[in-house]
């Protein structure tokens, strides 16, 4: 067995919560369950998640959870055939397993590399647990040069993953045809101090089902992805969960200090690059980054270049923007023409293409100017915030108390932009067209498009109660 360790999750008396080695966290509430969930491992493997390695036409990886008898992670691998004889086709793979005690109890956390793929080529696999093993899940390699693609952004899910959140999850499966990756752009569970956090991971997984274990996910951690620490030595601080590195096995190519939760993937002519707010905020990783970003851009021989990272740059909820992350982020997005930059944290939607405002915007476009980078939020879950008096002139088009999702176009000249409801109506829509010259212009290609969805005082745009709440003077954290 590769890399194996234990971790520990225990609850102590006078609410306290002791964390792995020596790192105490807070818990004001006793915790409680789903309702009439029961997330405990079993003798079959479960929460499989697929993830690129940084070059996915040759790699990939998968993680899944097995109970505490299958202490071995085991997979088989094999060429997608036509007919049913695959295992006489398939290889056995071994890789990594750590223990993780919560108070589900026991389960075994397992990681393989699937490497040496070719490229633009459909395998099967499957992962075995104590009492057999799971189905055979199908994954597509990327091709080796550019090639049309498609692929969805979620924002944040993070609140009743299952009971509302998860049906923007399967809409932009259902309606988006065989989309290549899946973008979340953090915070996919809450991770509160009430909260069972392995029943969250339960029902994210849960939410996503088969989709996550046969598609690609491309995760930026989210600042609920962080536990609040305290010790008597060091004081407050912020751990990154230990389902972040469990769940998800990441392409290790980030950031000096941050390699586990920044990573660049490289995918048919987009690059996809992956940063770490929290850290870059409070754990004193942004100078890393900074350094790290620039040099990804600058060695990038890609088409395209999408990032990704949970605090927006330009918030559409928080009274401010966030402004460490603007200083020293957003003129190298800029130096480097960066294409899209997918954010989530606000629990609003915002597409915005100036910084001086959508009238700005509309007169640069007209006068043929070319594009900059195009900053988005979104949030997939239920979980809603007012809108700032800056999102009535500063976006390009904002929402508020509605779940919505995105697909994204990859085009040799073009990526098409639309977003949509939970529901399926289309929201919004934007293409970015590349010209002869490299550069890029701006062009809306539906010429009506629904009424911006916003509260009215108390009443929301479904003429319902508004469930969003005032983050202007937030105490959410960053």
């Amino acid at each position: 067995m590769l890399g194996r360790s234990r971790l520990t999750l225990c609850c102590a008396a006078l609410a306290v919560c002791l964390f792995g080695a020596g790192v105490l966290v807070s818990a004001r509430e006793r915790p409680h369950h789903s309702p009439g969930s029961d997330y405990a491992a079993t003798g079959l493997p479960d929460r499989i998640v697929l993830t690129p390695g940084a070059d996915p036409a040759r790699e990939l990886a998968v993680a899944y959870r097995t109970d505490s008898r299958q202490t071995s992670a085991e997979v088989q691998l094999a060429p997608a055939l036509d007919g049913p004889r695959l295992e006489e086709r398939a290889r056995l793979l071994g890789g990594s397993s750590r223990l993780l005690s919560t108070e589900n109890g026991d389960a075994y956390y397992h990681q393989v590399r699937f490497t040496g793929l070719q490229p633009d080529t459909a395998y099967l696999y499957r992962v075995k647990g104590a009492d057999g093993w799971s189905e055979w899940l199908q994954f597509h390699t990327a091709a080796a040069a550019f090639k049309p693609f498609r692929f969805i952004y979620l924002g944040d899910v993070q609140d009743d993953i299952l009971t509302l959140s998860a049906r923007t999850i399967r809409q932009a499966f259902l309606s988006t045809a065989s989309p290549s990756l899946v973008v979340h752009a953090g915070d996919m569970v809450e991770q509160g101090e009430a909260l069972i956090h392995d029943d969250e991971w339960g029902e994210w997984n849960q939410a996503g089902g088969f989709y996550y274990a046969e598609v690609p996910q491309l995760p930026a951690i989210g600042n609920h992805e962080y536990l609040k620490t305290w010790n008597p030595i060091a004081g407050k601080g912020r751990h990154s969960s230990p389902y972040w590195s469990l769940q998800f096995a990441l392409p290790d190519n980030g950031a000096r200090g941050v390699e586990g939760t920044t990573y660049y993937v490289d995918f048919q002519g987009v690059r996809f690059i992956v940063l770490d707010g929290t850290a870059a905020l409070h754990l004193n990783a942004l100078e890393s980054q900074k350094q790290w970003l620039e040099e990804t851009l600058r060695s990038s021989a890609a088409r395209w270049h999408v990032v990704i990272e949970h605090q927006p740059i330009f918030t559409c909820a928080r009274a401010k923007d966030t402004e460490v992350l603007k200083a020293a982020w957003k003129p190298i997005f800029e130096r480097y023409n960066v294409d899209l930059v997918l954010q989530g944290h606000d629990h609003c939607y915002s597409r915005l293409t100036a910084e001086a405002g959508h009238e700005a915007a509309i007169a640069a476009q007209a006068a043929g100017s070319m594009q900059g980078p195009v900053y988005m939020v979104s949030v997939a879950g239920s979980k809603m915030y007012r809108l700032n008096d800056r999102a009535h002139r500063q976006p390009d088009r904002a929402a508020e108390d509605t779940q919505l999702y995105e697909t994204v176009e990859v085009e040799s000249q073009r990526l098409a932009v639309r977003t949509y409801t939970a529901s399926g109506r289309l929201y919004d829509a934007f293409d970015l067209l590349r010209d002869e010259t490299g550069g890029k212009h701006l062009v809306e290609p539906v010429s009506k498009l629904p009424a911006e969805r916003a509260c009215s005082g108390e009443r929301g745009p479904d003429d319902l109660p508004c469930t969003a709440v005032s983050n202007l003077h937030s105490s959410i954290a960053p």
